[in-house]
């Protein structure tokens, strides 16, 4: 038995069942409009008029449904339920298909662009509540969305998939998917989490179309998208000519597991082998340039001008404790473990939110940032519940 992995185990059920979790049951179910509210600030307000993302309810959609899937509580079955029932009311286009970006408190689309980011998570959250409950309308509803994104994203000629559409499928010229993004034709951060949806639902639907898209996936990753330096890549045109200048510590870590995951769902021996050895590669670059003394991961480095982010954002930190595990359990070295546990006290001692729950955005300068939410478009459930939700999932 290794007792410093039960230790993390422990450590994160706990997190989970008893941190995460209670505060989205009892913060952020808005019984008045439905749903689930759109913010918490920084400072623990709730604002009960804040439009309502498409990211944040899909992510709140496969939280309670993996975690129903661990810890067979009703409770977190009902609270993805209501997630479900209320993305397919109100987040679904029935005009033209595919789901709108954002709502209004009320439930009115305030921007309905067919954002390809947020089509690929509801295809992840659809799978895994059909896993949980046995919904076939939300596995249909998971298929419809995959055969949108081959019809109009994908790109046939130079593979990848394109960024963004109008409400009726017309490319957009602002393709972003946030301010902070460059307007380029092709992702990272887009393919990394088509790459995660076609993964799961590859799990429960073996259609020779989503076999032949998630090889494609992988493929662009090994051949693309991770530089010959072992970083990712983040931003391109359309014929794959990179604008690259940033490195994120964060998403190299987060790629380098979820590339393996799909290689391992998808069962080719050879592309396992290909993505275990970058996967490993990947950690090893993400710890030499990334994890500081304190056992943090800094946030990104531009390469250009120079400047370090040093920030301590909440999702570069659950995304190492879960990638350091995967590199450990690869090549059996107690390091990565060792790794992984020392990023989840930094956490526990800075990041979490022990007087209200939660995690905050992140630590700035040695001190909590508050100016950024503890819950909202783009701070869900999803990164520090799925750290705990994968630690639980790993056998020694």
């Amino acid at each position: 038995m290794n007792h410093l992995f039960q230790y993390l185990q422990s450590e994160c059920r706990e997190e989970l069942l008893h941190g995460i979790l209670p505060y989205w049951m009892g913060r952020m179910v808005d019984v008045e409009q439905g749903g689930f509210y759109g913010r918490i600030d920084g400072k623990d307000r709730l604002h009960t008029d804040a439009d309502k993302g498409g990211i944040l309810n899909a992510r709140i959609l496969w939280t309670f449904s993996s975690a129903y899937l661990i810890q067979p509580d009703p409770t977190y079955l009902q609270m993805a339920t209501r997630a479900y029932e209320y993305s397919v009311r109100y987040f679904f286009d029935k005009e033209y298909g595919g789901t709108f970006w954002l709502l209004s408190a009320d439930g009115s689309p305030v921007d309905t662009k067919k954002q390809i980011y947020s089509q690929a998570f509801f295809i992840y959250a659809l799978t895994e509540y059909y896993k949980a409950s046995g919904n076939e309308e939300a596995l249909d509803k998971a298929k419809e969305l995959f055969q949108l994104i081959e019809k109009y994203s994908l790109d046939t000629d130079r593979n990848g998939y394109l960024e963004a559409y109008s409400r009726d499928w017309k490319l957009l010229e602002d393709l972003r998917l946030s301010e902070k993004d460059e307007n380029d034709a092709k992702t990272m951060n887009t393919h990394l989490h088509i790459l995660e949806a076609y993964t799961n639902l590859y799990r429960v639907w073996k259609e020779e179309a989503l076999e032949k898209a998630l090889k494609g996936l992988i493929t662009v990753f090994t051949d693309k998208i991770i530089s010959s330096g072992g970083h990712l890549i983040l931003f391109f045109d359309e014929n794959w000519v990179p604008n690259d200048h940033i490195h994120s510590y964060g998403h190299d870590i987060e790629a380098a597991w979820l590339l393996y995951e799909a290689a391992g769902v998808l069962g080719d021996t050879g592309i396992l082998e290909k993505v275990r050895n970058l996967t490993v590669q990947i950690a090893e670059l993400t710890v030499r340039e990334g994890l500081q003394a304190d056992g943090s991961l800094i946030y990104e480095k531009d390469t250009k001008s120079r400047h370090v982010d040093r920030d301590r954002h909440w999702w570069p930190q659950a995304e190492a404790v879960v990638g350091f595990v995967y590199t450990w359990k690869l090549t059996a070295d107690p390091i990565w473990l060792e790794r992984a546990v020392g990023v989840w006290h930094y956490i526990k001692q800075h990041i979490v939110d022990h007087t209200h729950g939660e995690w905050f955005w992140s630590i700035r300068e040695g001190s909590v940032n508050t100016d950024d939410d503890k819950a909202g478009f783009w701070k869900c459930p999803y990164h520090n519940g799925r750290m705990c939700l994968e630690v639980l999932h790993m056998k020694e």
